[in-house]
This record gives structure tokens, C-alpha cells and sequence, in this order.
């Protein structure tokens, strides 16, 4: 049997495993999204469900200001003597802190800020002592209840040479203590390098047939930027590494990728000099061995959100820490009501919107909106979002006093709108069906056909284009444009689903 790569399809960078019996759990990236950290749940490391978020709270996730691609940065989850400790770094605010909890679905604890910069912090348990390991492959022993180091801080390896020496993580393995790290930046030149010591102090020996992870120069192989990845043994006692990659668009040269970086899975054997072999040949792809642990697959998520319950999904996040009063569950039952902020979508600011991960380039997205714009600054819809510069949105908005849908395309310093089309009053349905080469959008009214709206290129929404480091966001917002709207909007239902 072989696997579905990626595991966790759409933004999911970064990734990091743990196992606690027969159960893994998964983290990974989530910059200027809150609330923060995915957090994910296994029983055959092929299959995973979202359990909901690590940091839930703004005290746990202060956002303010944080730029694009900022934020929260390469967390690393482990297990040791019956708690789960979550360590990450917040680029805007905070530096490094770790969070701790009994049960991985939360709820976890305050921050504590850890005494060491540098980036992609990992932990290292025993004996009673605790290694923390950030970029560079910077060491020093801590106290992860007061923060503090108990001891100074030491470079442990110099690593191969590749540059961006970061993803630290150490592990221990018949004897040997074993320290992986992501070299060569988190593009075409990615890669995961290992070296090996007898002390977790080093000197640490580097690996023979390093990178044992990469893609880079592999031709024809859509699966690109192969790293950062962490190793994990089975409760079957194989090993398997998680790692990032990126998965180009076939139709477009040069060669882009709209759905950020995700998680994908391969098989790790150890040769006779007990070195760790990745997919027999050191390269990744699309299809490989999966684990021969009995199948586990969880309830598929649906592709329509009715927005009946009391509670967003755990896949819908906001852009920082949102203004809670302008979201509602409960003035419409069965309708998501958002009220319309002075934020707007291309500001570093806490619009009103909520989102979630395009999954597929191949895929389609619809919202039924019920919405009265009253002044010509109002407008409400659905957005397919990159960052502050990069977004489009199909939108309910009121020109020369007639209430139109219009689609809005904003990429850099150019912006751009399809002409004005009238509506009838009542509820209007406003979606898209994408492929590899374009958003089509469309609009249609409760009850009649569907009418074309515009197209707009994925190209523009790619991380070559837009860059940073996340994937295009889908979802629903509403802005006064300065202005607080003086309607709400209402959404019915979203609907999502890849569809090929």
C-alpha cells in the first residue's frame, strides 16, 4: 500500500510528530492565523483529523501588528511522563515559549518565555534534564518552569555548509544521539542533514550520504522544497519522517505553487552504520510506502458548513486576534453573522473574516449571502486569500444606489473591478470553480442560474509572485472601508470541496 501525499494537504508547514501509544499527534505553522497551531490527531499516520488549536487564547497568541508570513513560526510537539509541551517561536511578539497540556486537544497553559533566541526551538528530554535546541544549532539546558537557562549556550554542529541551518531536532536511538536539521532555505534548495554523537553535546559526526532528505534537482518531480522534517517511530516499531513540500501547478511555466507548504510522509530504514535511509533513495514523491499499521480513516469533514452550531469548525480561523463581537452564531440561528469593521483585507489589522485552507488546486468554493450595503463604502462576500496584497474577492456591494455584485482583484499595486451587475433583493449565491490555471467565478440568485462574474489567475496568489511563507486562504469576510457597516452580513452556508 502506499500513501496519499501530502498527508495534510493545503498550508500545513513545518510539521512536527509525537506518538503516545498507538496515538500520534501533529503540529504545524500557523503565522498571523489565529487561533494558532493546528493540532492534529492519528492512528495510522496516514489519516488525520483536526482536534483544533494549541494557542486559543490572545494572552497565549498576542497578534497585534504581526505582518504577513510573521507571527507564529515552527512549532515542535513532544510527549515526556504524561504531559504534552508545544514550543514555538512568536515572531512579532514574545520570542520563544513553550505551552504545556494533559490532553493534546487542549486546554493549554500561559506561554513561558524561554531564555534563548534563535528559531525553530525543539526539546530533548532525559534524565531528568532538558536540551532546548533553536536555529543554528544553538544548545543550552532549561527549566521550562521558570524559562531560565542552566547552562550556557552552545553550537553543536556547524552542519554541512547548505546555509539557513534550522529545524533542530535531537533524538536518541540505540545509543546514539542524533541530531536532524533542515539546511539550504525552505525553497528549491531544501534539504534535511543529519549527523550523529555519543553526547548531546557533540562533537556530532555528520552522515555519510548527506542531504538524506531532498528534491532539489529532481526533474519532472512535482513535489519540491522537501525539509524541516521530524522523525517518528511507529508503535510498530518502523520509522517514518514528516516533512514540508510543496506541490507545483502542472499547467503553468514557469512553475508555481498557490497552496503553500504541506506535511507529506515517507518511510525511514536505518543501513549496517545505524544511518537513516529516507524512501530507499533519499528523494520524496507523491506516492509512497505506507505504514502497515491497521488503516484508522476519521469522518470526512463535509464539504457544506450549515453554521448550526454554537461553535465555528476547527478549520476556520481569523487573520490576529479578532473583534469577537463581530462575529455571531446566535442573532440568526443557522447563519454566520459578521459585522463589517474599519479594517479592510489589505491592511495589517484584524479584519472582520473568517477562513480556511484551499486544499486542492482543482476545487470549488460557494457561500449563500444575505446582505443590504448602505453606504457605497460597505461590501460583504467571499474571498480567496494570500496576504494583504494579494487577494480576490467576489462581493455584494451598492453602486449609484443599486445593491450589485462585482469582482475585486488586488494583486501588489494594481486593483482591479469587473463591472457592476444589478441583483434582486433576497439571499445571493456567490462562488467559484478553479483549476490549475484560473479562478472562474460566478454569481447566482436564490432562485435562478448561475452568471458569470469574472476569472482571475492563480499565478498571481502564488508564493513566487505574492511570497511569504503561507497558502491561499478561502473564506468569507465583510468591511466598511473605514466606515462601521450599518448591516450586517449574513452567510448561510459555506461550501468547499476539491474536485478531482
Amino acid at each position: 500500500m502506499q500513501t496519499e501525499n501530502p498527508i495534510l494537504k493545503g498550508f500545513n508547514p513545518d510539521p512536527s510528530v509525537c506518538r503516545v501509544g498507538g496515538d500520534y499527534y501533529l503540529v504545524t505553522s500557523s503565522f498571523e492565523y489565529f487561533p494558532g497551531v493546528p493540532i492534529y490527531h492519528s492512528r495510522d499516520l496516514v489519516h488525520w483529523r483536526q482536534l483544533g488549536h494549541v494557542l486559543t487564547r490572545a494572552s497565549q497568541l498576542p497578534l497585534q501588528g504581526a505582518k504577513c508570513s510573521h507571527g507564529i513560526w515552527a512549532p515542535t510537539i513532544r510527549f515526556h511522563e504524561g504531559t504534552f509541551y508545544m514550543i514555538s517561536t512568536n515572531m512579532t511578539l514574545g520570542g520563544n515559549f513553550v505551552v504545556t497540556a494533559a490532553d493534546p486537544a487542549g486546554p493549554w497553559s500561559e506561554p513561558v518565555l524561554l531564555d534563548q533566541e534563535g528559531i525553530d526551538p525543539s526539546l530533548f528530554f532525559e534524565d531528568g534534564k532538558v536540551y532546548l535546541t533553536t536555529s543554528e544549532n544553538r544548545q543550552s539546558e532549561i527549566n521550562l518552569i521558570t524559562g531560565k537557562r542552566l547552562s550556557e549556550i552552545h553550537t553543536v554542529w556547524k552542519g554541512t555548509g547548505g546555509g539557513y541551518m534550522e529545524a533542530p531536532h535531537l533524538y536518541k536511538i540505540n545509543g546514539w544521539y542524533y541530531l536532524m536539521v533542515a539546511e539550504g532555505g525552505t525553497g528549491r534548495g531544501h534539504m534535511v542533514n543529519i549527523a550523529r554523537s555519543r553526547n548531546p553535546w557533540g562533537p556530532f559526526a555528520a552522515c555519510p550520504h548527506n542531504p538524506i532528505l531532498t528534491n532539489r534537482g529532481v526533474a519532472g518531480q512535482p513535489l519540491q522544497c522537501t525539509g524541516h522534517g521530524d522523525l517518528i517511530q511507529a508503535h510498530d516499531g518502523s520509522w517514518w519522517m514528516v516533512f514540508l513540500g510543496i506541490r507545483e501547478v502542472s499547467g503553468l511555466f514557469p512553475r508555481v505553487h498557490t497552496l503553500g507548504r504541506e506535511t507529506f510522509l515517507a518511510p525511514v530504514t536505518w543501513n549496517a552504520q545505524d544511518w537513516p535511509v529516507v524512501n530507499a533513495t533519499g528523494h520524496a514523491a507523491l506516492a509512497m510506502p505506507a505504514p502497515h499499521l491497521p488503516l484508522h480513516p476519521w469522518p470526512a469533514v463535509p464539504v457544506r458548513d450549515e453554521f448550526e452550531t454554537g461553535t465555528l469548525a476547527p478549520h476556520w480561523v481569523f487573520l490576529r486576534n479578532p473583534e469577537p463581537t463581530n462575529y455571531c452564531l446566535s442573532d440568526r440561528p443557522g447563519w454566520l453573522r459578521l459585522r463589517g469593521s474599519t479594517a479592510t483585507l489589505s491592511e495589517i489589522a484584524s479584519p472582520t473574516c473568517v477562513l480556511r485552507r484551499q486544499t486542492a488546486y482543482q476545487c470549488r468554493a460557494a457561500t449563500l449571502i444575505d446582505f443590504i450595503p448602505r453606504r457605497e463604502s460597505d461590501e460583504a462576500g467571499l474571498v480567496v486569500f494570500m496576504n494583504n496584497e494579494h487577494c480576490y474577492a467576489a462581493r455584494v456591494v451598492l453602486r449609484e444606489g443599486r445593491r450589485c455584485v462585482e469582482l475585486h482583484r488586488h494583486v501588489g499595486d494594481l486593483r482591479t473591478v469587473s463591472t457592476p451587475l444589478e441583483i434582486p433583493p433576497g439571499s445571493v449565491e456567490l462562488g467559484f470553480a478553479a483549476d490549475e490555471i484560473h479562478y472562474h467565478f460566478y454569481w447566482r440568485a436564490e432562485s435562478g442560474e448561475r452568471k458569470v462574474l469574472g476569472d482571475a489567475r492563480i499565478r498571481y496568489l502564488s508564493t513566487e509572485v505574492a511570497g511569504g511563507f503561507t497558502g491561499v486562504m478561502l473564506g468569507i469576510y465583510a468591511t466598511g472601508n473605514g466606515h462601521v457597516c450599518e448591516s450586517p452580513a449574513d452567510f448561510d452556508w459555506f461550501d468547499y470541496e476539491a474536485t478531482l
